[in-house]
């Protein structure tokens, strides 16, 4: 069977550790579809930085590359032309590793055809002294940026884009004939009255008052008609409801475009740029103007590249998915039809795929069933549905609408836990004691009917005692109060081990009745949000830890503890506020760089020493302890957010590393299956298990076979500074499904596919964030420094969640200068000084519309000076 372990192994046997495309079908031995799949494997790989493409059809495996100084890595532009490459630690030389400091500069007449975000091959021209390198992109690895986003304009010379990124630094050219999308190119299925006149040959599309004439001519100019209604619009009309979007209440697009002057279009990229050619493209998408409302969800969608279009053959298999569950189905499956199991989501959610319940036993134990749709009943592997699920990773949430990961057939119906209807689920019942351990559990294919669609505002209400609410939910009253009672043995349990919450605000933004921002608000989280929070946590371990007893190959959510300097770093910040991780003296590896011992020599001083931090233990007990210090004094929000930024991001892996974060020595993501691809491929692993060791059917409703879990005390915590005693000998190896090389990919993918989302939400947030305070430049707020740089200190607003930069060049009350080691800014006469953590008081001085950045300045009211006497020289 071919795999890219072969692949490689094979290419490691060549002479010069390289091969063609022909060579590996020759000397494999492939035909047909094994050549298609040779092709496949070696894009990935290269993707993946495992092999580098050295020609068009010959590839090396990085080592290889050594000889020559090539490296692969990611191309990062600036704006004035200039750029540099991230490489990939596994494509450097081992004589680079240790000499190489930072990223590699590319000056901008080597860049060549290349363009930001571009993974690239690059030769390695000179190292300097110092460990900086500069080189020259040999070409392109893999293209980021198959089409962009930008804002169409009319020129004397050609028609073209200029990319809402800052970082594509080159405008896109647009041809004669190439400004409107092709006749018959939509984008949406509700896009049905495209239509097209054609535009006369021969005129010149250059210049703007041109083009306006011949929109303006009636049988000869061309009016693209782009139908950008994506719901129900105002003044619209009734509108077909889109396939591939979940979405909030949206304003009708214009539907004709006879002037494109400073409208946000979508680019295909047809012709690459080079050192004397811009880049050339096609408009295969009209967005609208820039303030238009929804329009901004939009260039987000497209400059992040987040997969918004179902394919044909995924939407027909999600209509023909069958809505009513066959009574074989059913009788297979443990009924929990009968118990009044409910769903707790926000007042906005569509997709429900949680339900719970709360029971108290006859030993006393508390009984806690999680129930999660069962996504895999329906996408099973390897069908279009799945393959666009795999593709899209996560659904993406943004204010005001949401790209799923599955057809709204699905995801807001066949799969969705609606109340009253009968739906099918995965099962994980715990019984657990009143120190919050689980005692036993069960995992089953199960059938629910949800008896109730709560959300967190009422079932909070519920446990604080209102009245009308409590009345209203009169039968679910007691299983709420049990559910409170179990959370918070729950939480203590996490806090006895270690876990670390850090419960941050987060924003709220809230819109008017005509979707304009009104404010931005701090969301609340109350008993409800934590006790949902508090099961699925305990149902994700208990899954986790028994696919992983079982010795079954899995997906787990792993969180790596933090890195040594970044701990060194955060504990130096600390100190300035009076406060310490109790990791004790860190241990310090001191070293000199060659050029500076160069440059000291007979000088008679002494070269510069660079810290290093060395390997330290450190322990989420630790973070836990300090953040009960600091609840509740005024420096809790900065150290808070800086011991945040200390930690790893958590991300998935076929190897179990551990939760740092949350003290599990074994954590999975099984509770989310709609929107989560790793959830889904862990349902798709836990049914075929479950189907080796089928679970008989209790004669009653509701009643489970309890199993005994395997015990934390039982596995070695990956922090630990020394094994467990009584630590269990290595396992068998691993067997499943799914073997560990796809496990291994689908880890990489869905792990990049959840950065790329929350880079998109994040970046949509802060646009969000201008537009809100570009009509309040020259008001005053109270906020707090929450980072200071050698060009200025970064001020949070308070309450509005709003950043914004005071520029060092701006403080023109004395001449300030950065100091390092305390990480303050001090002006040198007056003394006065700027740290982290301080509050102050500033305005807002402008808008940067470009860059999408908010400028402040210092607020200071001007002394009132005291009418008096002046005294006589004498």
């Amino acid at each position: 069977m071919l795999s890219e372990s072969n692949i490689l192994k094979h290419i490691a046997r060549q002479p010069k550790r390289t091969a063609g495309f022909k060579q590996l079908v020759r000397e494999l031995g492939l035909h047909g579809d094994e050549r298609r799949q040779l092709h496949d494997h070696l894009q990935k790989l290269v993707a993946g930085g495992g092999l580098i493409a050295v020609d068009s059809d010959r590839y090396a495996l990085p080592q290889a590359g050594a000889d020559r100084n090539l490296v692969v890595g990611r191309l990062t532009m600036h704006r004035d032309g200039f750029g540099f490459v991230i490489p990939d630690a596994s494509s450097l030389p081992a004589a680079l590793k240790s000499g190489l400091v930072g990223d590699i500069f590319i000056a901008p007449h080597l860049i060549g055809n290349a363009m930001h975000g571009d993974r690239v091959l690059v030769d390695i021209t000179n190292v300097r002294p110092d460990g900086r390198a500069e080189g020259r992109i040999v070409r392109p690895v893999v293209r980021a940026n198959p089409t962009v986003v930008g804002i169409f304009h009319y020129g004397s010379r050609h028609n073209y884009v200029a990319a809402m990124d800052s970082k594509i630094t080159q405008e896109i050219v647009i041809p004669q004939g190439a400004e409107y999308p092709e006749c018959g190119r939509t984008t949406d299925e509700d896009r049905d009255d495209t239509r097209e006149t054609p535009r006369p040959a021969g005129k010149s599309a250059g210049l703007r008052d041109d083009a306006r004439k011949r929109a303006g001519q009636g049988g000869g100019a061309r009016k693209r008609s782009v139908d950008r209604v994506l719901g129900a619009g105002q003044g619209g009309g009734a509108r077909k409801r889109s396939v591939d979007r979940v979405l909030g209440d949206e304003i009708a697009r214009r539907s004709e475009w006879d002037d494109l002057e400073g409208v946000v279009v979508d680019v295909e990229i047809t012709d690459w740029p080079s050192p004397t050619e811009n880049p050339r493209g096609r408009v295969i998408e009209i967005l609208g103007r820039e303030d238009d409302f929804g329009v901004d969800v939009e260039i987000t969608i497209r400059k992040f590249h987040l997969p918004h279009h179902f394919p044909a053959a995924t939407l027909e298999e999600a209509r023909d998915t069958p809505a009513v569950i066959s009574t074989r189905e059913l009788h297979r499956r443990r009924d929990f039809r009968a118990l009044p199991i409910v769903t707790i989501d926000g007042e906005t959610a569509r997709d429900f795929d949680d339900a719970v319940l709360v029971r108290m036993l006859g030993n006393g134990n508390f009984q806690l069933q999680v129930h999660i749709a069962d996504v895999a009943q329906y996408v099973t592997a390897g069908s279009a549905l799945d393959q666009e699920a795999r593709l899209r990773g996560t659904s993406v949430y943004f204010p005001d609408r949401a790209v799923p990961m599955l057809p709204l057939e699905l995801s807001t119906d066949i799969c969705s836990l609606r109340p009253q209807v009968d739906r099918l689920v995965m099962s994980c019942i715990m019984e657990i004691d009143h120190r919050g351990e689980i005692v036993g559990y069960d995992l089953c294919e199960g059938v629910i009917r949800s008896a109730e669609r709560m959300t967190y505002t009422a079932v909070n209400a519920v446990i604080e005692g209102d009245a009308a609410m409590r009345e209203r939910y009169a039968p679910l009253v007691a299983s709420f109060e049990l559910m409170r009672d179990l959370a918070l043995i729950l939480n203590r349990k996490r806090e006895r081990r270690g876990s670390i919450d850090f419960d941050l605000p987060e924003p709220l933004i809230e819109f008017d009745e005509f979707g304009l921002m009104k404010s931005i608000a701090r969301s609340e989280r109350n008993i409800a949000h934590r006790l949902i929070e508090e099961f699925m946590l305990s149902a994700n371990e208990c899954v986790a830890g028994h696919l992983e007893s079982k010795r079954i190959a899995s997906l787990y959510r792993v969180h790596e503890k933090p890195d040594a300097k970044r701990v060194y770093d955060f504990e130096v910040i600390a100190a300035t506020f009076g406060y310490s991780l109790g990791v004790g003296p860190l241990p310090i590896h001191r070293v000199q760089m060659k050029a500076d011992r160069r440059a000291a020599y007979r000088t008679g001083k002494r070269a510069r020493d660079i810290e290093v931090p060395k390997e330290v233990h450190i322990t989420p007990r630790m973070y836990q302890k300090l953040t009960e210090k600091i609840a509740g004094k005024p420096e809790e929000r900065i150290l808070s957010y800086l011991m945040l930024r200390s930690l790893k991001q958590a991300r998935y892996s076929e190897e179990n590393l551990g939760h740092f974060a949350l003290a599990a020595t074994s954590y999975t993501h099984f509770t989310s299956p709609i929107r989560r691809y790793p959830d889904l491929i862990v349902h798709r692993i836990l049914k075929e298990v479950l189907s080796q060791h089928p679970h008989p059917v209790s004669p009653k409703s509701g009643e489970t076979r309890v199993g005994r879990p395997p015990t934390d005390d039982a596995l070695p915590s990956p922090w630990s500074k020394r094994p467990r005693a009584g630590a269990p000998a290595p396992h068998e190896p691993l067997s499943g499904p799914i073997s560990l090389e796809e496990l291994h990919d689908m880890a990489q993918e869905s792990s990049q596919s959840e950065r790329r989302a929350d880079d998109a939400e994040r970046e949509l947030m802060e646009w969000k964030k201008v537009k809100f305070m570009q009509d309040r430049v020259g008001e005053d707020f109270d906020g707090l420094i929450t980072s200071v740089t050698k060009f200025g200190f970064f001020v949070e607003l308070a309450d509005l969640f709003v950043e914004g930069l005071v520029p060092l060049n701006t403080l023109t009350d004395d001449r300030y200068t950065y100091h390092e080691n305390t990480r303050e800014i001090i002006g040198q006469r007056s003394r006065k000084t700027y740290r982290l953590g301080q509050k102050i008081r500033v305005l807002v001085d402008r808008i940067d519309p470009v860059e999408k950045k908010i400028q402040f300045a210092v607020f200071e009211e001007q002394p009132v000076r005291l009418a008096g006497k002046r005294r006589k020289r004498k």
